[in-house]
């Protein structure tokens, strides 16, 4: 866990870097708007990073995902930031479904958008990694693309709301934002014990890819975010846990781009870029094992 000293420390990150809004063809019935951030950077590509913006399963937008996007690319990624449908319209599991087809055109894309050997990963924040997470198991339960990792920020995993940091903010079932998300997303009651509409509670972890779990201590989604890299441990798979110290007003404050002040947007950016870094020289580790001496 970081100290507070740590966290007020770190510099400023870089500039949110341009991005490009296109209109991508996933071979569903109508065309899906997404934005692209960063470019390929050096002789073997950058990590290519499908991303997933929050909103409660029922809300938020590209704009809205800008800001932890941006935070991806400054990093050194080039990100798709993917406008997913949305509940209640189009409820569990369509998101999951559009998530894991663009996962695939973005493979198939990939020399063209960070370099052929660029590796893979997915992300998100709140309702969005919640998609991150079950896309993880569909690529891996479909034998999909290889996923190099996945990034999850305050992801939603728990549709029981009984945490005791969820508690803590009196985020109870009537009027609580992600309550009503949850209902919204998951109408059918026996949707919530799928695996892929609540990736907390799966029984089945090998074979995922290494993850980064990001929370802070006023988070209220801080307690399924660590009970579930502790899952993940216990299985004999990697998954690094930051929690960052408060105040930093997650997950609300990841829709507004601005909080340099807050602190938290830099460290986020360093623990970006030290899990690309760690995930690169373990790759190049076993190649050079793989190739032998």
């Amino acid at each position: 866990m970081m100290t507070s000293q740590q966290h007020s420390s770190q510099a400023s990150p870089k500039a949110h870097p341009p991005c490009v809004e296109k209109q991508i063809d996933i071979g569903q019935r109508e065309p899906l708007a997404a934005r692209f951030y960063g470019r390929r950077e050096g002789a073997h590509g950058s990590p290519l990073v499908l991303h997933f913006h929050g909103g409660a399963f029922v809300g938020g937008s590209l704009e809205g995902g800008a800001c932890i996007a941006s935070l991806l690319a400054a990093s050194g990624a080039v990100v798709m930031s993917l406008d997913y449908p949305l509940a209640p319209a189009h409820p569990f599991p369509q998101a999951v479904e559009t998530g894991y087809d663009a996962l695939v055109w973005a493979w198939k894309a990939r020399h063209k958008l960070a370099g052929h050997d660029a590796p893979m990963f997915v992300a998100g924040e709140e309702a969005g990694g919640n998609i991150a997470a079950a896309v993880a198991l569909l690529a891996r339960d479909r034998h999909g693309p290889a996923l190099a990792g996945q990034i999850l920020l305050s992801p939603m995993l728990d549709p029981c709301l009984g945490t005791a940091s969820l508690r803590d903010v009196h985020a109870g079932p009537v009027g609580c934002i992600w309550a009503d998300g949850w209902h919204s997303y998951l109408p059918r009651l026996e949707d919530a014990s799928h695996p892929y509409a609540a990736p907390g509670s799966v029984f089945r972890l090998s074979g995922l890819p290494p993850t980064l779990l990001i929370t802070a201590e006023d988070d209220p989604l801080r307690d399924e975010t660590q009970a579930y890299a502790e899952r993940l441990r216990t299985a004999g798979l990697f998954a690094h846990e930051a929690v960052l110290p408060g105040p930093t007003g997650w997950p609300c404050s990841y829709l507004q781009a601005g909080q340099d002040q807050a602190g938290w947007p830099a460290v986020v950016q360093k623990q970006f870029g030290d899990f690309f870094a760690s995930m690169a020289a373990a790759q190049n580790v076993q190649s050079s094992l793989l190739s032998g001496p």
